[in-house]
């Protein structure tokens, strides 16, 4: 628990760093030099770099940035192939009756359409703030998993239901608002130009779907008939906030 508090706090100082950043380069370089350069308002950090300490610390921005996209688009092809292999394809639809291999190869074979998939989606995005596509992603997951976090860990009733209305609903109604706003369609910069069928007027959805997450999750709860175990609940407490229990890593 201490070590995720520690990682609450850093994050959060990191991003509130990144609103110092943004405005000490307008400040400094001037938003009209900014939006000239290549990559208009994603290239506000290096010209900062640039600005304070030359080509040195311009070389140092680009490499550590190089290495955290390799790093994060690495982890989270991996996670999720082998979510989809593990949960999905093993557990779900084979039911549990899958040798190690066969794991494996959906695995590897769930990266290469995850890669395509992601090709796709930033030949669509190419053009677009970084920084407003990052809160696009928060969004869509806060809106999936924050209800659910936040009722198994302090509400002892919530249940199955309410985890699945809130997950699915809240992932659902994140994902169609994006489709439906003018970040896909009707703004200048929107991905498919020519085309407007936005119709809900905000560009991040988190407003609207987050709240909603919240409220499928206490509705499937509240309108369940399954009673859930209070000794199921304690447990899931204690595990929750310490990780006892916790499942160990498989041999694949």
């Amino acid at each position: 628990r201490r070590s995720v508090v520690w990682a609450i706090w850093l994050i959060g100082a990191f991003y509130l760093f990144t609103l110092v950043l943004g405005y000490g380069a307008s400040a400094l370089i001037g938003s009209e030099r900014i939006l000239a350069a290549p990559g208009g308002v994603n290239s506000a950090a290096p010209l900062l770099a640039f600005e304070l300490g030359g080509s040195i610390l311009l070389g140092l921005i680009s490499a550590v940035a190089f290495a955290t996209i390799l790093a994060v688009v690495a982890g989270l092809t991996i996670t999720a192939a082998a979510s989809f292999a593990h949960d999905i394809y093993a557990s779900v639809i084979c039911k549990g009756k899958v040798d190690p291999d066969g794991e494996v190869k959906v695995a590897r074979r769930t990266v290469v359409v995850i890669g395509l998939l992601s090709i796709l989606g930033g030949i669509g995005a190419q053009g677009q703030n970084v920084a407003f596509l990052v809160a696009l992603a928060f969004a869509v997951a806060a809106s999936a998993n924050l209800p659910t976090i936040l009722y198994s860990l302090f509400w002892r009733k919530f249940n199955t239901q309410g985890a699945i209305w809130s997950m699915y609903g809240g992932l659902g109604s994140a994902i169609l608002l994006i489709a439906l706003s003018p970040v896909v369609s009707g703004g200048e910069k929107s991905m498919i130009q020519g085309a407007d069928f936005s119709v809900f007027p905000l560009s991040n959805p988190g407003i609207v779907s987050i709240p909603l997450a919240f409220f499928l999750g206490w509705l499937g709860t509240t309108l369940s008939r399954t009673t859930e175990d209070p000794m199921k609940q304690a447990e899931m407490e204690v595990r929750s906030l310490t990780g006892v229990g916790a499942e160990k890593a498989t041999d694949h």
